[in-house]
């Protein structure tokens, strides 16, 4: 889920999901637990995707957050097909049916899957065109369709056709001379049926509408100071005469395709990542479809036609009243109507690292001395904490090497220029690309040439394994010793979704930390085999370990009557090891909290399994992303951030690292954090265990909770200037 202004500007939603697991189940039950413990994680998935849209249905929300919502519902389903549903049926058609994590053969998963996507994707569709159109309507932002027109509307529509639209189409005929032409995922297209007046023989054409154009185009004022959008593909057909002259446009449908767009690189075999990736990305396009998704007027000759041609089943053909695509709504965040949107939210420059006079320049380096210096985003500004510590970097003579990891970053990145300037300064630059990050692959691949020209050391990290930690470490010089400066966060280096991902960092001098991820770089770019690191948790050696050890601590201070207790925050959680190990726990007596955004296989406050568990989940204007790790452990707290959720991939497939937060006042505002999206009075869903979430956000007399991101935003703007230390 990602917007400038809520979770999403572009579909991208990527964090909560994953290749398709195939391994053997982590668990590490000794027989005591029961076999259905689990809950299916593609359902679970989906719905995390209900809160989503849940949101958009809530009428207290402005209303072009609501859209917003409909959009990323949309775009999450989107990739949800295109990588989890397509792992169920390419495992299914290549004989690898290993029964997923809760031991059901993927072909009734995937009829599950099926049932409730149909269900959600009916109720997006009436959450749309029942509630927030209308309520567009009223507040002047009318989504037109072309019976609403009157003449002189009709008239303007087709100059903008005309002018605007017309020359970029392209019909494609399909007749023996033309077979049937490839129709790329995620387009929207048009099934046009037209007979020849002369011969009385009827035709096939298929039209796609061009991505390159407005998903709504606006119309012209009409005098009454309304903003009037009509979908493209509406205007399209009802100029389709232009386009068939001389022809009888018998029919004409909407339809959209889905395929599989996940990409697989033997790593082994390649000689050359950067050119073995490169030409799977050219065959992504090629997928397989898994969804249809048509109108619901379309006839049945055009249904068969189609099925019939993209070989698809009639489970997979969705079947939904116009228009197709609501990712489009994305569009109207740009209408400039403040009062249909959240409050506009200003991060701040984090207290720590101001300067002690007003009117000083700010180092960064002087104030990371000062003390360790947790950040916490888009609460607190990723510019001038993050951003700025490697743009000084670059530009201080004193610093000799910088290291990085980048995994997703944006397409005019500050991060990657501020590399460029240090390595052109002469200084030893690292960065670590990972050209797999899903559907970003080939911006990385160009970032990675980009910076090898300017100088910079380009490593693509270790074969087989994503490197998904979030590291930057910088060398300096002063008074004749180096010193470690270094940077562990939670999120991508990415300073767009930074004001719109709820993220966590840690600055640091630290010298345990800064040689602790010496070690790790040298690992990534070289051959080294490190065994331990001395505050770091670092995947896939020992991270799953050492949190179970964590685990396991907490359950024998709870047997032995000592204090104890388990908070966890993170996006998803479906590892068996973990979900296990947390049930011993509950057993034993220790409470167990989980802040879970997206997936969650673990039952909650099931009686003998996990009733000292509760789970909770928070969803808003920014999307929660941090994973934090906190341990009582009698009276000694052990807390931790970092780069992983609990899922194969992250402790498996990944090169991921937690760091262990050790100042007091840190540990504190962790506390504060977990108190605040666990009070009755935060608006959050509560999971049961049979996998229902049910939403509070009243209380009993019918007045909104607290919303936790608001509260924070708060609490971050009223934290006073540091005074000198």
């Amino acid at each position: 889920m990602d917007s400038e202004n809520t979770l999403l500007d572009a579909p991208a939603p990527s964090e909560s999901l994953d290749e398709y697991d195939i391994e053997e189940s982590s668990s590490i039950d000794d027989g005591s637990l029961p076999y259905d413990r689990y809950l299916d994680r593609e359902l679970s998935w989906l719905a995390f995707n209900q809160r989503v849209l849940e949101l958009a249905e809530d009428t207290t929300l402005p209303l072009l957050e609501r859209a917003n919502f409909l959009a990323i519902f949309t775009s999450n389903l989107d990739e949800f097909f295109m990588v989890r549903v397509a792992g169920l049926k390419r495992r299914i058609a290549t004989g690898l049916a290993v029964p997923t994590n809760v031991g059901r053969a993927p072909e009734d998963v995937l009829a599950a899957v099926s049932a409730k996507a149909h269900e959600l994707q009916h109720r997006h569709a009436v959450a749309f065109g029942e509630h927030v159109k209308p309520a567009l309507d009223e507040a002047g932002i009318h989504i037109e369709v072309w019976s609403d027109l009157d003449e002189a509307d009709r008239d303007r529509a087709h100059e903008i056709f005309s002018l605007q639209i017309f020359p970029v189409l392209m019909p494609l005929a399909v007749d023996p001379a033309h077979p049937f032409p490839y129709i790329s995922g995620l387009s929207l297209n048009l099934a046009v049926r037209v007979r020849n007046p002369k011969t009385d023989k009827v035709e096939f054409a298929r039209l796609k509408v061009p991505t390159v154009l407005p998903r709504f185009v606006q119309l012209p004022n009409d005098g009454t100071g309304r903003l009037r959008f009509i979908p493209i593909e509406d205007l399209i057909s009802n100029h389709l005469s232009e386009l068939f002259p001389g022809m009888e446009i018998l029919e004409h449908h909407e339809f959209r395709v889905t395929r599989n767009e996940d990409v697989e690189v033997d790593e082994d075999e390649s000689e050359n990542l950067i050119q073995a990736l490169e030409k799977q990305l050219l065959n992504r396009r090629f997928g397989p479809p898994i969804r249809l998704e048509i109108t619901e007027d379309m006839d049945d000759l055009t249904l068969g036609l189609l099925v019939r041609e993209l070989d698809i089943t009639e489970q997979e053909v969705y079947r939904l009243p116009a228009p197709l695509d609501l990712g489009g709504l994305f569009q109207l965040n740009r209408i400039d109507r403040p009062l249909l949107k959240y409050a506009k939210h200003v991060p701040t420059t984090s207290v720590n690292l101001l300067p002690n006079e007003p009117n000083a320049a700010p180092n960064i380096f002087t104030s990371i001395s000062k003390s360790d210096v947790l950040v916490h985003h888009p609460y607190e500004s990723f510019s001038t904490s993050v951003q700025t510590f490697l743009e000084q970097a670059a530009a201080d003579p004193n610093v000799l090497a910088i290291k990085q990891t980048l995994y997703r970053t944006s397409g005019d990145s500050p991060i990657v220029e501020a590399l460029i300037a240090a390595a052109e300064a002469g200084k030893a630059v690292l960065a670590l690309v990972e050209i797999k990050a899903r559907f970003d692959e080939t911006a990385n691949i160009n970032w990675a040439r980009k910076l090898e020209k300017a100088g910079v050391h380009v490593v693509y990290g270790l074969v087989g394994l994503k490197t998904h930690c979030k590291l930057a470490l910088v060398i300096r010089q002063e008074h004749g010793v180096l010193k470690h400066y270094s940077h562990i966060g939670t999120g991508n280096y990415n300073p767009k979704t930074s004001r719109i991902y709820e993220d966590l960092g840690l600055l640091t001098d630290d010298d345990v930390v800064g040689k602790d991820l010496t070690r790790l770089f040298n690992e990534l770019s070289g051959y080294a085999i490190e065994k331990k690191f001395k505050r770091l948790l670092v995947a896939p050696l020992h991270l799953r370990k050492g949190l179970l050890k964590h685990i396991k601590t907490e359950t024998e201070n709870a047997k032995a009557g000592l204090p104890s207790g388990i908070r966890i925050k993170l996006n998803s959680i479906v590892d068996e090891a973990i979900i296990d190990a947390l049930y011993q726990a509950s057993n034993a007596g220790v409470p167990v909290d989980l802040v879970v955004r997206g997936i969650c296989g673990l039952r909650p406050g099931v009686p003998g399994l996990s009733e000292n568990i509760r789970v909770r989940s928070v969803l808003g204007r920014y999307l929660e992303h941090a994973r934090i790790f906190t341990f009582v452990n009698n009276g000694d707290p052990q807390v931790y951030i970092g780069s992983a959720d609990m899922m194969h991939r992250n402790l498996d497939r990944r090169v991921e690292a937690l760091v262990r937060l050790v100042a007091p006042d840190q540990l504190r505002q962790i506390d504060e954090l977990f108190e605040l999206a666990l009070a009755e009075d935060t608006s959050s869903w509560w999971l049961d265990g049979d996998g229902e979430w049910t939403r509070h956000s009243r209380t009993s007399d019918g007045e909104p909770l607290r919303d936790m991101q608001n509260v924070i935003m708060k609490r971050i703007s009223q934290r006073k200037r540091a005074i000198s230390r």
